[in-house]
């Protein structure tokens, strides 16, 4: 397999994405390391490895990203079987690609950060070797994850800290979820891992909630309940946030995203709608839709309701452009310095 490097500009997003704009943006977020035997059906961020078997990526239509973001973004290496990416959604790699690409349909953009193998290049556009030739391409990458794993972490915790405006009743095997949205119409129910673990079934009645968040605390989690009803649209409007989740396993259809910043995951069914977990062993799908609903955390800045408006951030708070956290954390710094020598002189 030939493998042609054709030396166009590391085109990289200069937007960066935190808060809330991260579940909009990703179908699938691994903190961590991910090792897969499966797909996703929109976008996909590794801030660690890519490894497993060979799986599939962007395998549906989805709109535009506004912010250019690729259908695959990997911080580390991408290893063992083929991956395979679809609709011409492309890539961006920081480390090797070991695996190879099979890049099926429209040209597609891949940009590397190391070398590429196993991969035919044919239409498209492969650019490889970009962490020695361009810097910045390594410094968006990580200041990328850095910023989703700090704003992921941020965002888990202030929604833990909401109180309770909906409640879980339970009948038999049968949870019922009712939500009851405030005036930003957002519903909040707070319960532990053991009710889940109560029932077989979910009843899911979002009664016009543009977000309901379920906090569920607890550091081991089963999700193996069925939804009454089906999955579908759950995602874009219910949140699952797992704040003290260690370990996560789901063996049936789950519907609504999924916030588990720090968990490890291990899922056998798909998830309808947004993930977020530390690491990830996937044998099961990531379905879209992606969390679409305008809740952001009421303690952000700029926003005076726990729904305002978007920014860069996707959290209510600016964020620097790439390269200006070096600056920023360079003058912190320098202030430091500063001021230990005025401390030593005044002594």
């Amino acid at each position: 397999m030939a493998v042609t490097l054709v030396a166009v500009p590391a085109s990289a997003s200069s937007s960066l994405i935190a808060g809330t704009d991260v579940l909009r943006t990703w179908n699938l977020v691994v903190l961590g390391d991910l090792n897969s035997s499966s797909e996703v059906e929109g976008r996909t961020f590794v801030g660690g490895n890519l490894n497993g078997n060979s799986s599939n990526y962007n395998i549906r239509t989805i709109p535009a990203s506004p912010t250019g973001t690729p259908g695959l973004t990997v911080v580390g290496d991408v290893n063992g079987g083929h991956k395979n990416l679809n609709n011409g959604s492309g890539a961006i790699v920081g480390g090797n690609v070991n695996s190879g690409f099979n890049l099926n349909g429209s040209p597609q953009t891949v940009l590397v950060g190391g070398t590429i193998s196993n991969t035919n290049v044919n239409s498209n556009t492969v650019n490889a070797g970009l962490a020695n030739s361009d810097p910045g391409f390594t410094q968006n990458l990580t200041q990328q994850k850095s910023l989703i794993e700090t704003s992921m972490g941020n965002l888990s915790y202030a929604m833990s800290t909401q109180s309770a405006n909906s409640d879980l009743s339970i009948n038999g095997n049968r949870g019922t979820f009712n939500a009851r949205p405030d005036a930003d119409g957002v519903a909040v129910f707070n319960i532990d891992a053991s009710d889940l673990d109560k029932i077989g079934e979910i009843q899911f009645n979002l009664n016009g909630a543009d977000t309901a968040i379920v906090n569920v605390s607890g550091s081991t989690i089963n999700l193996n309940d069925n939804f009454l009803g089906g999955t579908n649209n759950l995602g874009e409007h219910v949140i699952w946030n797992f704040p003290d989740a260690e370990n996560l396993s789901l063996s049936t259809a789950w519907g609504g995203s999924v916030l588990a910043p720090e968990a490890h995951a291990m899922t056998s069914n798909y998830i309808q709608g947004s993930a977020v977990f530390g690491s990830m062993d996937q044998n099961g799908e990531m379905h879209v839709g992606t969390y679409n609903g305008g809740y952001y955390p009421p303690e952000d800045p700029g926003n005076s309701t726990s729904s305002g408006g978007s920014s860069s951030s996707g959290g209510g708070t600016p964020v620097p452009e790439p390269g200006m956290l070096t600056l920023f954390g360079a003058a912190l710094a320098g202030l430091f310095f500063w001021r230990r020598r005025r401390t030593a002189s005044a002594a």
